[in-house]
């Protein structure tokens, strides 16, 4: 599945919303549209694991086979069968399995050649690697960037989902000029109510009730994303708050 493809129409519809351990199971049982609704989530979530590959010191080379080898194993050595309600998280699930797969693939990766392993999801690793050499993390462990890298494509993912609802309903313009009040503390320049009011030709009330609905939409997408890499709706504030923790302790020293 190409990057610029999207889903069919039922498997978005059927899994969009769906936890992640029922994709998998899914996608394990050849359901219809499951492989590409899992294909959807490791295009989503590739960059954290690929960092933290990297993290544990190999090249980017190799960094790059062993992100998608593991991909692939997810499906070929059975991976999905460890799936289980009590695991709870995605994110935990995905570096728990990770972690088992290189200590596996550790002698064996010195004998694959380049190119020579099948490949799951086409992922855009030129990208993720000038991302990586963006990173400041050197007093962060690679589990904590992990966690910090996580969080930032939720947000994102939520930030996009955001902006395409907006754009359908002819609001692109709206979300254009408020979306710096959604996270304040990564604008270089917040702009005034006055500023924005002024741009979108309504009253400063207006323009305060077109912020409060942003940012009402924008937390109940976010909500929506974490609930998807949980297996119990009443752990998405924990999660929510396990990843704001990670943010925090970046402190500001991942790049984009």
């Amino acid at each position: 599945m190409k990057p610029n493809e999207s889903l069919p129409n039922d498997a978005a519809g059927r899994f969009r919303t769906t936890h992640w351990s029922v994709v998998l199971l899914s996608a394990q049982t050849q359901v219809p549209g499951s492989q590409a609704a899992l294909a959807d989530l490791c295009r989503l979530y590739w960059y954290p694991l690929y960092a933290f590959v990297r993290r544990r010191g190999y090249n980017a080379e190799d960094a790059q086979d062993l992100t998608q080898g593991f991909f692939c194993s997810l499906l070929e050595r059975k991976s999905l069968r460890q799936v289980a309600p009590h695991r709870g998280k995605f994110r935990s699930f995905l570096l728990a399995s990770l972690k088992n797969y290189l200590s596996d693939e550790f002698d064996r990766m010195r004998s694959i050649k380049r190119g020579g392993q099948i490949e799951f999801v086409t992922l855009d690793f030129e990208e993720g690697e000038e991302r990586y050499r963006a990173d400041t993390t050197d007093s962060l462990t690679a589990e904590k960037i992990f966690d910090a890298r996580w969080a930032m494509t939720l947000l994102s993912e939520a930030g996009k989902r955001l902006r395409e609802e907006y754009v359908l309903q002819g609001k692109a313009g709206v979300v254009d000029i408020l979306q710096p009040f959604l996270d304040p503390t990564n604008c270089q320049r917040l702009p005034s109510y006055e500023e924005a009011a002024a741009k979108l030709e309504v009253s400063l009330g207006g323009v305060k009730t077109l912020i409060h609905r942003l940012r009402k939409r924008y937390q109940e997408i976010l909500r929506e994303e974490v609930a998807r890499t949980v297996t119990d709706l009443q752990n998405v504030d924990e999660e929510i708050h396990a990843l704001c923790e990670a943010l925090i302790a970046s402190e500001g020293r991942l790049g984009p």
